[in-house]
């Protein structure tokens, strides 16, 4: 079954934003996607079976995605900017959870949503952040060679 790569990025994009509400407001993730459904224009062209998954699980695991985090950050998980958090947080989940993803994609995407609504140079302080969490979750990926 092929991938639409694009759809996939959309849904991402999409997850950062519902992830960003959920922290700021704390609704029920039910209600967060039938948000997002209600504007079909948000949701076009995207993945939109993924993009439930993603946020889904994200919310899912939320409190075990912060405690991996507490080990790589440099300051508590509730002083992260919500944006930085929620791409973290999709970052690690996929890491995870979607072996199926290289871990290089998972890295690469996270950078580019950081790049799109993170801060100016918050994208080098989440690639770091996910390479010390590819190498504890996926240590022979990472250091194969090829």
């Amino acid at each position: 079954m092929s991938i639409n790569k694009r759809a996939r990025i959309k849904a991402r994009r999409n997850t950062v934003q519902a992830l960003y509400e959920w922290f700021m407001t704390g609704k029920d993730v039910d209600d967060v996607i039938a948000e997002f459904e209600s504007n079909k224009q948000t949701l076009a062209k995207t993945d939109v079976v993924y993009f439930k998954r993603l946020l889904r699980g994200t919310i899912k695991h939320s409190d075990a995605l912060d405690s991996r985090l507490v080990h790589v950050i440099d300051r508590p998980v509730n002083e992260l900017d919500a944006i930085e958090r929620a791409i973290l947080h999709i970052g690690c989940y996929e890491l995870e959870y979607h072996l199926e993803i290289p871990w290089r994609v998972v890295i690469n995407e996270s950078v580019n949503l950081a790049k799109m609504f993170g801060a100016t140079q918050s994208y080098k302080y989440i690639n770091s952040i996910l390479d010390k969490i590819a190498q504890a979750l996926r240590p022979i990926e990472v250091n194969s060679v090829g």
